[in-house]
């Protein structure tokens, strides 16, 4: 089994390369923290796998939140972790900006039903 994580960030914010990677920083570790608090032993299997297969990442582009939501909600439907990311709104943008949406790490196919159609940021 091959699994990876997806990040998928918003284009539309025009955020600073900076300011982009800490998001997307943000969504993979809230991800791993979600799989660690909890409970579900499929989700701490498919940690075990991606970190022994070397963490493979993807960040995405999407274009407005709407659609940005799009893809949170159907990770959450499908089972995935996912994770979505309110920035504090110390420099680029207002408080409680939703910026990014991470998921996984889960199978790769189960992440490609989700965001196999997305670009590379």
């Amino acid at each position: 089994m091959q699994c990876k994580q997806v990040i998928v960030a918003r284009k539309d914010l025009r955020l600073s390369p900076g300011k982009l990677a800490a998001q997307v920083a943000h969504a993979s570790v809230e991800c791993v923290l979600q799989i660690l608090n909890s409970n579900r032993n499929e989700w701490k299997k498919w940690l075990e796998e991606w970190i022994k297969e070397g963490q493979k990442k993807v960040v995405l582009k999407v274009s407005s939140l709407d659609e940005l939501l799009v893809y949170y909600n159907n990770a959450k439907s499908l089972g995935l972790p996912a994770s979505l990311i309110k920035d504090a709104g110390l420099t680029q943008v207002p408080e409680g900006t939703i910026t990014a949406v991470g998921i996984g790490p889960a199978p790769e196919e189960l992440v490609d039903k989700i965001t196999g159609m997305l670009d590379l940021y």
